[in-house]
């Protein structure tokens, strides 16, 4: 009997409230919505390719995952796209799309606000607002030679600047936006960070529903990881492959080839909901939100620990938050990184807290597909291991050609595999050693 059946997969919070996922929302270079989403990865198809919306020509890393025909008119008013960047415009529609996912009326569709019963926790890695409105503004503080004239910026910086520029550039922008549009007016966070924003920001929520503090939460992450800014600070962090002539092969997680990951922008946002409210309109189960765990590595970023101490901790904990023991679970939506000391401790960290489990319990990563969505990574693995539990198959992890020994594990290669797992789990690491478990449960 394992620990599930013994403990009969109820909550350990004490409330007897169980979470529920009941919409996903998501955009990625593979398409929009879950079902264009799922079933480009089932398929094996990739959104990588080189980078077209600037010349990427200085930049050691040319290639990622761009969202081809994002228009964000059918999700923004005209006053807000002149306020949030692009980021904030992927999480906005986001929103929309898990809203409309999860069947729940709102003031966009003919529906009334949201309310205080229902919160919002997203997780980013924003960190400037619309660059190319700025740098049009400042060309005009450019002397003849070239240089900029601050004399002249501090006379008429207030004509210069756009009045609502660091406005714009706030990290939770997109956090008023959502909140401002469907009428949400209980908890809200923002987490800023890498992967593990977006999933912490899902924990969270989960935490918050069980608690009793909402009833509804819209929780994940989004990044616009392929843009200029966001390029520039990762090109040379030493974790994205500069083998831009493999094209889609370059990002390879766990093959002995491997040389580092690709950016991918977008957005994966859930609708979470205490699942007897759920029921009690005729929503559609997802999958439960069932274990929560965090840990954190402790080492000089960008290195993460070559043990993956802090993921261990991670996945150890959110076993025991879903009350399930490392057996119970069907798959697992890994990290990914693609980088050598990654990889390898992500894998060592598997085995470290799941002992002889980790040696059969299937492991896969759509990273090399979508990109890393960097802020919305770990939200991304959420979603997926939501649709793995609600569809009975597992997503192959592509490029993955010649394992390496030292990340030995059940991955799943080649095409996706059948199977019917009822628990899954997904992982999130951040560059400066956050690390985050999610456990998720087929609804009985």
């Amino acid at each position: 009997m394992t620990a599930g059946q013994r403990h009969g997969g109820a909550s350990m919070n004490g409330t007897g409230r169980q979470v529920v996922i009941t919409g996903i929302g998501l955009l990625t270079a593979l398409g929009e919505g879950p079902e264009a989403n799922w079933k480009a990865l089932v398929s094996g198809e990739s959104g990588i390719g080189p980078i077209r919306t600037y010349d990427p020509s200085p930049l050691q890393t040319r290639l990622g995952g761009e969202i081809a025909d994002f228009d964000a008119t059918r999700f923004a008013n005209r006053r807000q796209l002149r306020t949030i960047n692009r980021g904030d415009r992927l999480a906005l529609a986001a929103a929309r799309l898990a809203l409309d996912d999860a069947g729940l009326p709102h003031t966009q569709a003919g529906g009334d606000e949201l309310g205080h019963r229902a919160g919002l926790y997203l997780g980013g890695n924003k960190s400037l607002g619309r660059t190319e409105q700025l740098i049009d503004e400042l060309k005009v503080i450019r002397r003849p030679d070239g240089t900029a004239d601050m004399a002249h910026l501090g006379r008429h910086g207030d004509t210069i600047m756009p009045p609502l520029f660091f406005v714009e550039g706030l990290p939770a922008g997109a956090v008023f936006t959502i909140s401002q549009t469907y009428g949400i007016r209980g908890a809200s966070t923002f987490f800023a960070g890498y992967a593990d924003a977006g999933a912490t920001a899902i924990g969270r929520a989960m935490r918050a529903v069980r608690r009793g503090d909402a009833d509804v939460a819209i929780a994940g992450g989004y990044d616009d990881a392929t843009s200029w800014w966001s390029m520039t600070l990762l090109d040379r962090l030493g974790i994205l492959t500069t083998r831009n002539e493999m094209g889609q092969e370059a990002y390879r997680p766990y093959d002995r080839d491997r040389s580092g990951g690709l950016p991918g922008e977008g957005a994966a946002l859930l609708v979470l909901e205490e699942k007897q409210v759920a029921l009690r309109r005729g929503a559609r189960v997802y999958a439960e939100l069932a274990g929560y765990g965090a840990g954190h590595d402790a080492r000089t970023p960008p290195t993460s620990d070559p043990q993956g101490r802090g993921l261990a901790r991670a996945v150890r904990r959110s076993l025991e938050d879903a009350r399930l023991a490392a057996d119970d679970l069907g798959h697992i939506a890994s990290d990914g990184a693609a980088t050598r000391l990654g990889d390898a401790g992500e894998s060592i960290a598997l085995r470290t807290a799941m002992g002889s489990a980790a040696g059969f319990v299937p492991v896969s990563t759509v990273k090399p597909q979508t990109g890393h969505l960097v802020g919305g990574g770990g939200a991304l693995n959420a979603a997926v291991s939501a649709l793995v539990l609600h569809r009975g198959v597992v997503p192959a992890t592509l490029n993955l050609d010649d394992p390496d020994p030292a990340c030995a594990l059940d991955h799943v290669r080649g095409s996706a595999r059948e199977s019917r797992p009822s628990h899954a789990m997904a992982l999130a690491r951040g560059i400066e050693g956050q690390a985050v478990a999610l456990t998720l449960s087929r609804p009985a």
